[in-house]
């Protein structure tokens, strides 16, 4: 069975394969042991703390298939950005230029560096690896995160946002990032990709242009990247859209990606999501096996996910749940569970 739980320690290995895997502009899964490390560690105190309102935690999951015990994917969300690193972007943003006098007018697009968005919760860090991206894994792995902040909206801020990857080839060359390069940085985007995913930021507000930027004034192959996505990252893409995630004008500094954003509460799994008591039972004849959900418990640190086929009662709020769900899920007779069909 397929289930995802919170990362532990003995999953290093894991997510070190996984941040090779991932390849250049996966910022948030860096190749470097002791930031790898770090990140487990915050995570698992991030799960044990008692929270009223969204801080600096963050929070990893791993997929894990029960039947190999082998870590297949991981995804993760932080719960307001920004509060301890600068979490910069580009705003874009228009600007024109008009004359009556020689009937000249002129709307110039511009990129200006903001903070807009510190304090939002940011769900991150999603891969999967090839060989289990089937039987609706990706789709899985990437909304239960929106049940387990049904959950717990305490520990969450009311906008939510994803940084979609950008436009670079299989080298880790940017178009956007080369003409930055060019005219401010002297390093190429797999190093400032790097330096950030490690914490070293502080050379993006020594180096970047100050004022805005007009788009203009970038080559024809910077313009035409600017909030797009990479070809891997268009699936995403289209998954967070069907869950009301939209473009507000942000960009990514150094690949250009979009920026999605949505309101908390008009996530569309977390609108559609039901809390239900379990009922376990052994026939499950009525069942069908195409009807699945994804389903949860309502922990946190020993918080579990799985997706399976489930018989709903829903006039009376209950969830019939076959012994080997239930088990994955670390439920009994008479627990709470949310779902939401997948």
């Amino acid at each position: 069975m397929i289930i995802i739980r919170p990362i532990q320690a003995s999953d290093y290995d894991a997510l070190h394969h996984m941040a090779i895997e991932s390849g250049h502009g996966f910022t948030s899964l860096p190749v470097n042991e002791e930031l790898l490390k770090k990140r487990i560690a915050h995570s698992e105190a991030s799960f044990k703390k008692s929270v009223t309102q969204p801080g600096s935690e963050g929070y990893l999951f791993v997929m894990e298939d029960t039947a190999t015990g082998e870590v297949v994917g991981t995804s993760g969300i932080e719960a307001a950005v920004g509060l301890e690193d600068a979490f910069y972007n580009y705003r874009l943003g228009k600007v024109v230029h008009n004359s009556r006098e020689l009937n000249i007018y002129n709307t110039v697009e511009t990129l200006t560096l903001s903070n807009d968005y510190t304090g939002v919760t940011e769900i991150c860090t999603l891969f999967l690896d090839s060989n289990h991206r089937k039987n609706n894994n990706g789709r899985f792995l990437s909304r239960f995160r929106f049940l387990f902040m049904a959950e717990h909206t305490e520990r969450f801020a009311e906008t939510v946002i994803a940084e979609m990857r950008g436009v670079s080839d299989e080298h880790g060359n940017s178009p956007f990032w080369a003409w930055l390069e060019e005219h401010f940085f002297s390093m190429d985007f797999p190093t400032a990709d790097y330096l950030t995913g490690i914490g070293k930021k502080v050379f993006i507000a020594e180096l970047m242009p100050k004022y805005p930027i007009y788009v203009n004034l970038l080559n024809k192959d910077a313009q035409q990247v600017i909030n797009k996505v990479h070809t891997n990252t268009v699936p995403a893409l289209r998954l967070l859209e069907a869950e009301g995630f939209a473009r507000r004008g942000y960009v990514d500094i150094f690949d250009a990606g979009p920026t999605v954003e949505v309101e908390r509460d008009h996530i569309k799994a977390i609108v559609q999501s039901k809390k239900c008591q379990v009922l376990i039972c052994n026939h499950h004849d009525d069942i069908e096996e195409n009807d699945k959900y994804i389903v949860c418990n309502t922990q946190v640190a020993n918080f579990r996910a799985t997706q399976a086929p489930l018989l709903m009662r829903e006039t009376a709020h209950q969830v019939v749940l076959t012994p080997n769900v239930a088990e994955a899920l670390q439920v009994n007779d008479g627990d709470w569970v949310r779902v939401v069909k997948n």
